[in-house]
């Protein structure tokens, strides 16, 4: 498999840093699935994958990661890069 993508951009919200690594118009569809939060909890409690499919395929890829706010920005950045490169190994 390709290396994990870089991170696009950090976005503090009220509860979660949202650290997105693909733009959410490349894909048609979008989902928070249950096998990609159990992979992100075992990094980081409490986060969760946005992951998109893009037309004409069937792969998923993780669109996004939101890690809890206290966790602060670069443990933030930090723990989505590792999430993203377990998922997607």
């Amino acid at each position: 498999m390709a290396d994990a993508p870089e991170i696009q951009t950090v976005e503090s919200g009220d509860d979660y840093y949202h650290v997105r690594f693909r733009d959410p118009d490349e894909f048609d569809e979008i989902r928070t699935p249950d096998w990609a939060a159990n992979a992100a909890r075992s990094v980081a409690e409490g986060s969760e994958v946005r992951t998109g499919k893009r037309e004409n395929s069937d792969e998923w890829e993780v669109e996004s990661v939101l890690i809890k706010k206290q966790a602060g920005e670069d443990t933030a950045r930090n723990e989505a890069k590792r999430i993203v490169e377990k998922i997607e190994s």
